[in-house]
């Protein structure tokens, strides 16, 4: 079996860093993507951004995907043995197309590979009534397909997998993998449409009980003024959540963008979400609102004031926020979080 996936370096952000470094996560996309392009300006760079658009289905595709431990108890899923992230890397697909995963146990306990919005057979269901378990030591490759929508011999239609879906164990714990989500295994899957405008950055939002991507207080973001920004949130343990952020809107439909200037969608900056719920959504950077830090959270009161809220922050093009110093960016620092993602790509 050949291992195909993207080498990117995962970095840890914190506040005094912003200047220097963007937060980035290793991401398993499709080949038949648009190749990358690095923004110069922020109107260069939605200029660009509108341009760059999800390719055609390619063949088979093959990765590999490690489960290891984690300090504290965590647990993590990862590109490279040894080298486990919270959320794990974000998996995206072109409807279409198929990918088999081969997942290596190196943890001390069973662990499984569980997706949400996509085909598969219950060989790859990723749960011990169908014997679809890794233990530790052991691996085995779970399908994962997608198709796009069609027409139903009753004349319905038949929806297809596009959407914003999320990957996590079912088995560590108990028999639903409670254990290994509570302790990190868990990641975003985006299965996009032919045509569908691809982003500059993806960052990842995970609220799992009362930490966000396993942590308190959130993660921070950084962004370039102008980028074409998306973000994944998907929701975990036993608390519904409303995901708001500072300063941005997006379209309430699959994309998160308007089709065009009479569609109907509803147009949010608040949303929420109960356990296993996921969607996803693109903005631009400080459009209309300019460079700053904008907070995001939980909206639910008692959640944000326990430490579910973090900062998303847009700099100008030489990386600096007018109206705040490095002092200022001072709050949160990851720099000491072995494992923890910020989520981006």
């Amino acid at each position: 079996m050949t291992e195909k996936s993207t080498d990117v370096t995962r970095r840890l952000l914190s506040r005094r860093l912003f200047a220097t470094t963007a937060a980035t996560a290793a991401a398993i996309a499709p080949f038949a993507v648009a190749s990358q392009a690095t923004a110069q300006s922020p109107e260069k760079t939605t200029a660009k951004a509108a341009g760059r658009t999800a390719g055609e289905p390619g063949d088979v595709r093959r990765i590999t995907l490690y489960v290891d431990n984690l300090p504290n108890g965590q647990l993590g899923y990862g590109l490279e043995p040894g080298k486990p992230t919270i959320p794990g890397p974000l998996i995206e697909m072109i409807e279409g197309e198929t990918l088999e995963i081969e997942l290596v146990n190196n943890a001390d306990v069973t662990a499984s590979l569980h997706v949400h919005g996509v085909d598969y057979e219950t060989t790859s269901d990723g749960t011990r009534m169908n014997s679809s378990v890794v233990e530790p030591g052991d691996r085995y490759v779970y399908t994962w397909r997608t198709h796009a929508p069609t027409d139903r011999p009753d004349g319905t239609i038949e929806p297809g997998s596009a959407g914003y879906w999320h990957y996590h164990d079912h088995v560590v714990g108990t028999d639903h993998g409670t254990g290994g989500i509570l302790r990190g295994l868990y990641g975003p899957v985006v299965v996009r449409r032919t045509g569908d405008t691809l982003p500059d950055k993806t960052f990842t939002v995970v609220f799992n009980d009362m930490t966000t991507n396993n942590l308190t207080p959130a993660p921070d973001f950084t962004a370039e003024l102008g980028e074409r920004v998306e973000f994944v949130v998907i929701t975990h343990g036993n608390f519904f959540h409303t995901f708001h952020i500072h300063g941005h809107r997006w379209a309430d439909n699959r994309t998160g963008l308007l089709k065009g200037p009479q569609d109907p969608s509803r147009i949010i900056d608040t949303k929420t979400t109960g356990p296993a719920e996921s969607f996803g959504f693109q903005v631009i950077a400080g459009e209309r609102v300019g460079p700053g830090m904008w907070m995001y959270h939980c909206h639910v009161q008692s959640h944000s004031d326990m430490g579910m809220a973090g900062m998303f922050t847009v700099t100008d093009a030489d990386g600096n926020v007018p109206g705040h110093s490095m002092d200022d960016m001072s709050g949160h620092s990851m720099d000491d979080m072995p494992g923890h993602s910020m989520g981006g790509s």
